[in-house]
C-alpha cells in the first residue's frame, strides 16, 4: 500500500493555491491589457511568458528542493482546483451577459 505524506500534499497544496491564484489574476490582468492595447499579441506573449515561467519555476523549485513527490502533486492538485474555479467563474459570468469582476472591484 502507498503511504500518502499528507502534510508534503498539503504544504504542497498550499503553495499551489497561492501560485496559481497567481497565475490566473496574472491571466485576467493581460487580456484587459490586451483588449486595451494596440498591440495585444505583444501584451499576451509577454503576460504568457511571465505567468508560465513563475509557474513552472515555483514547480521546478518545490520537485528540486523537497525531493519528495507528495509536494508536487499537492501542487499540481492546487493548479487544477484553481483553473475548475477560473473557468466556471469565467462561464458563470459570460453566461449572465456581464464582465467578470476583478479583485480590485471589490474595494
Amino acid at each position: 500500500m502507498i503511504a500518502v505524506h499528507w502534510d508534503a500534499v498539503l504544504l504542497g497544496l498550499s503553495l499551489g493555491l497561492t501560485v496559481s491564484v497567481l497565475f490566473f489574476a496574472g491571466l485576467a490582468w493581460g487580456m484587459r491589457g490586451a483588449l486595451r492595447s494596440t498591440r495585444p499579441g505583444t501584451v499576451l506573449l509577454l503576460s504568457a511568458v511571465c505567468r508560465i515561467a513563475v509557474l513552472l519555476g515555483t514547480g521546478y523549485w518545490v520537485a528540486a528542493s523537497t525531493g519528495d513527490a507528495w509536494y508536487l502533486a499537492g501542487y499540481a492538485i492546487a493548479f487544477f482546483l484553481v483553473r475548475l474555479l477560473a473557468v466556471v467563474w469565467a462561464r458563470a459570468a459570460g453566461s449572465s451577459g456581464g464582465e467578470v469582476p476583478s479583485a480590485t472591484d471589490a474595494g
